[in-house]
């Protein structure tokens, strides 16, 4: 149950949110027994972000949702994906790019939880 927001300071034409989202599908993988088959993301362009104080360069903040615990090496790969992915289709530096994991059991679907 992977749920991936992507917030970015910048706007997006249909085509790159396309991009993104298709690479996020790959990118999920990078999770022990995580897939596209159950991920849901959200991309919101457009945002009013600052970064260091200013809001001179375009940003982007990244919040992945897991069920259960977040492996570490996995995050650790998702992150450098996930900069890389912002970076050729939207133009966002890895340094303006903040990755943010939450993992836990509480997940409800289809009217139950897990």
């Amino acid at each position: 149950m992977p749920f991936i927001d992507v917030s970015v300071s910048k706007k997006l034409t249909p085509d790159i949110e396309t991009a993104i989202k298709a690479a996020l599908g790959d990118a999920i993988a990078l999770f022990p027994g995580k897939s596209e088959a159950w991920l849901m993301c959200r991309i919101s362009d457009g945002e009013h972000m600052w970064f260091k104080g200013t809001n001179d360069g375009d940003s982007a903040f990244v919040e992945v949702k897991l069920l259960g615990s977040v492996d570490p090496a996995g995050a650790e790969r998702f992150t450098a994906r996930m900069c890389e992915i912002l970076e050729k289709e939207a133009g966002i530096a890895p340094s303006r790019t903040y990755v943010r994991y939450t993992g836990g059991g509480d997940w409800g679907w289809n009217g139950g939880n897990f």
